[in-house]
């Protein structure tokens, strides 16, 4: 999850009077909720897929303004609707600083009993509940109103972590049933990304560089945090898989460029260290480690999209296609050094000196409702993964949102969302093998048997409360939890909740 433009861009465009104003502000919101945001004008409500981890990849799901300038100036920031309206944000936001504060809290409690049992892992399962979040802080400075630094801007956010994630009490250790739940570092400010971005020619080229979150740029989408459940949100969990790509709320030092040869096309390709550990406390526990001693290789991704819209404006979507390539070793999931299976023989996995990753995201509005911002948006992709040395060989997903099907609602929004996740032939077989020879203890991925695939599922109803204020009631569902068939099915309800403090 993460980002640097929410609900509520300011406009380049000038309405002539306040009624002008008042009628095209729902009609540039409508675009945002597509999963696209133009130069828009400031919004009435606030929706989940503008949270302020949502900010990059807001920016990357713009096309070009119809308008043909080439002049230099920097995006405008964001706006969001607040439980509050502050004055001195508003003052700081004239002068180019935009600061932001919100929390995000999940909730999930199992309704069903896990499998019970006497074999080591077992014996720790149980049924219950738990509760995750974080807050966390955005700030956005221009530096061409502040200094008259023509197109360039600072981007940082911090962020807080608490709670922990039910899921690990049914034994499933691959898909958070809160995503908000690790990688904070259990610390009062944990740093998620710092860098600067230069904008030239109207937005035709950004080049950015600093701390930053790969996978906020790359094989991104606002729409993933309209559910909770880590499979989805934030990012589909495959683009992660081999835990070199930073995610949110990891980074490294990087470095992105990223061209509009047309209004709705762009490429963007860059440059990032593998910094080893990038998610664990033991190197970047509060993410301000700079010093780059644990860089162990680098990540180039690439990737491009196509991002019409349809029929007036009124049916955005998105289609991209990309890749990354890892420089650093990594393990083979079944070879030892001998080519033969090193969970019979116990002997170290044999190395490869490079791997990679591939997916291909869409998402569509189909059609739309009493106003432009309402609709039905559809989602769908994979990820392919490496198969000599992924965990995850590749992960499949679907989803609906229906935001303002009720005229009375329009803010409200009606989602369901499917992930199916394939593990990669070498994992199985390796647990297999090492089962065969009566070493259940300590099998990879804390498996507690063979892992194959899973799919999880998740329902859910996003209530527009008041300003500023989003509660989520959902269910979700796990088949084959940890991708193992011996484990029994999970069900579980909970709810999401965020809240625009300023």
């Amino acid at each position: 999850m993460d980002q640097a433009f929410l609900v509520g861009d300011l406009t380049r465009a000038k309405p002539s009077s306040a009624d002008a104003i008042m009628r095209t502000a729902p009609s540039m919101l409508s675009l945002a909720l597509g999963g696209v945001l133009f130069w828009g004008a400031p919004a009435s409500a606030q929706v989940m897929d503008r949270d302020i981890g949502s900010a990059p990849s807001l920016l990357v799901s713009r096309p070009l303004p119809s308008h043909d300038a080439y002049k230099t100036w920097v995006p405008p920031f964001s706006q969001p609707e607040a439980v509050a309206p502050n004055p001195v944000s508003k003052w700081l936001r004239r002068r180019g600083i935009n600061f932001l504060l919100d929390n995000t809290n999940e909730f999930a409690g199992a309704i069903t009993p896990p499998t019970r049992g006497t074999t080591p892992g077992f014996s720790n399962y149980k049924q219950g509940a738990s509760n995750a979040g974080q807050y966390a802080v955005q700030l956005d400075v221009d530096w061409d109103k502040l200094v008259g630094w023509r197109g360039f801007a600072t981007h940082m956010v911090t962020v807080g972590r608490y709670g922990t994630t039910a899921n690990r009490m049914f034994g499933d250790w691959l898909n958070h049933a809160s995503e908000d739940y690790g990688g904070g570092g259990n610390v009062v400010v944990h740093l998620v990304y710092a860098y600067g971005e230069e904008t030239l020619l109207g937005g035709r080229l950004a080049i950015a560089a600093g701390r930053m979150a790969e996978i906020s740029d790359f094989a991104a989408s606002p729409l993933f945090c309209n559910f909770q459940n880590g499979s989805f949100c934030g990012r589909p969990k495959g683009i992660t898989d081999t835990n070199f790509a930073a995610g949110y709320p990891a980074s490294t030092w990087g470095f992105r460029v990223r061209g509009r040869p047309a209004r709705s096309i762009y490429v963007q390709t860059g440059l990032y260290p593998i910094e080893n550990g990038i998610y664990q406390v033991y190197q970047h526990r509060t993410g301000f480690k700079f010093n780059g001693a644990n860089i162990i290789g680098y990540t180039a991704p690439i990737e491009t999209a196509w991002e019409p819209v349809f029929r007036h404006n009124t049916l955005p979507g998105h289609y991209k296609f990309g890749a990354q390539l890892f420089s650093t070793q990594q393990s083979d999931n079944y070879f030892d050094v001998n080519d033969e299976s090193y969970g019979l023989t116990g002997h170290k996995q044999k190395q490869h000196g490079a791997s990679w990753s591939t997916w291909a995201m869409f998402d569509q509005r189909l059609l739309h409702y009493h106003d432009k911002e309402s609709g039905l948006t559809a989602l769908a992709g994979a990820i392919y993964n490496d198969p000599r040395t992924s965990l995850r060989h590749y992960l499949v997903y679907g989803a609906l949102l229906n935001r303002g099907y009720f005229r009375t609602r329009p803010y409200d929004t009606l989602g369901f969302a499917i992930t199916y996740t394939k593990i990669a032939d070498g994992v199985s077989l390796t647990e297999q093998n090492m089962i065969d020879r009566g070493a259940r203890r300590g099998l990879p991925n804390h498996a507690t048997g063979v892992q194959h695939n899973t799919i999880v599922m998740e329902a859910n109803y996003a209530i527009h409360v008041m300003r500023g204020v989003i509660f989520t009631p959902l269910f979700e569902y796990y088949i084959h939890p940890n991708a193992q068939s011996n484990l029994r099915n999970a069900a579980l309800l909970g709810f999401k909740s965020h809240i625009q403090i300023m």
